[in-house]
């Protein structure tokens, strides 16, 4: 289990490194000029000049890469361009809001998903199973934001259960804060649970299929006993890798929902930081994405040996 714990984490060093300099080059390469864009198109270029060294713009790109990334591995994510902060700070005061909210709608997707796929499954071929493969077919047709717009006209609008957007933090208390979030988080989970069900069936399906599958029916276990006490955890490493994708998403790809519900988190400031040109704000926020998504992925294979030893073998 070291051996394979090493080899992946080998991976994910390389993998960081090969993504840091990606990141850097195609924001680097983007149109626009910063300094132009906040002083305006009749800046004087002694005043341009000045701002641009203040900066550090004047640098080399691979003198301002080398910076960067010295910077992160210290925990220096740079001073925002447009805000004139710290990138951390601006950040940690935007995670406060996504990542509880990835967590959430991960939770409402697993806890949606994992029934629904074992019901599916158990029951193959009948109406049930029919019925929920028919709603997750629904489900991963329609796009999240127009979930996300349904659920504000029914229960902010006409129901008003809800706060249409906006979040009111976390100092107003959790049960406050997680109120606030649970639109935009299952708008989130919806669409994440149709796909983690079809896995889930189509897993167990699988998994109903094998030797040993067989022998526990005919030991006198029902199909329904031998896929909860044999099957299930078989089941498992394809849905612990759509779980591990899936979170990667929601805490990454959740800028939509966030405009909808105007709420202040990551892929909000990266939108509005695109908008103003703020690259030092972009390039941090993004490889922290990439950075999150890494290593969910290295956690995922980590579970895959301790739920399958085979793979710690072959390592």
């Amino acid at each position: 289990m070291i051996r394979y714990t090493l080899k992946r984490l080998l991976s994910l060093c390389i993998s960081l490194a090969v993504a840091s300099l990606v990141i850097f080059t195609v924001i680097e390469v983007a149109p626009g000029d910063p300094a132009s864009f906040m002083l305006g198109m009749n800046a004087q270029p002694e005043t341009l000049a000045a701002l641009r060294s203040e900066l550090g713009l004047d640098a080399s790109k691979p003198a301002r890469y080398l910076a960067w990334v010295g910077g992160l591995l210290q925990g220096d994510f740079g001073t925002s361009y447009t805000y004139r902060t710290p990138v951390s700070e601006m950040i940690a005061a935007r995670l406060w809001v996504s990542l509880p909210l990835a967590l959430y709608a991960l939770g409402l997707s697993t806890l949606i998903a994992f029934p629904a796929g074992i019901y599916a499954a158990a029951r193959r071929g009948k109406a049930g199973d029919m019925g929920v493969m028919g709603a997750t077919q629904l489900g991963i047709a329609v796009p999240n934001f127009w979930f996300a717009m349904i659920l504000v006209l029914i229960f902010a609008i006409n129901l008003r259960w809800f706060a249409a957007g906006g979040f009111v933090g976390w100092d107003q208390g959790v049960l406050t804060g997680l109120h606030a979030l649970t639109l935009p988080a299952i708008a989130l989970a919806l669409p994440q649970a149709a796909i983690l069900a079809r896995v889930m069936r189509s897993a167990l399906l699988d998994v109903l299929g094998e030797d040993y599958m067989r022998s526990a029916r005919a030991k006198g276990l029902t199909e329904r006993q031998a896929l909860w006490r044999h099957g299930l955890r078989n089941a498992l490493i394809p849905v612990l890798t759509i779980i591990g994708l899936q979170f990667s998403f929601l805490l990454a790809g959740s800028i939509i929902i966030e405009q909808v519900f105007y709420l202040p988190g990551l892929g909000r400031l990266v939108f509005q930081s695109i908008s103003a040109r703020d690259l030092i704000v972009v390039e941090s926020v993004v490889m922290l994405l990439v950075f999150s998504v890494i290593v969910v992925n290295f956690l995922v294979d980590l579970a895959y040996a301790a739920v399958d030893p085979r793979l710690r073998a072959r390592a």
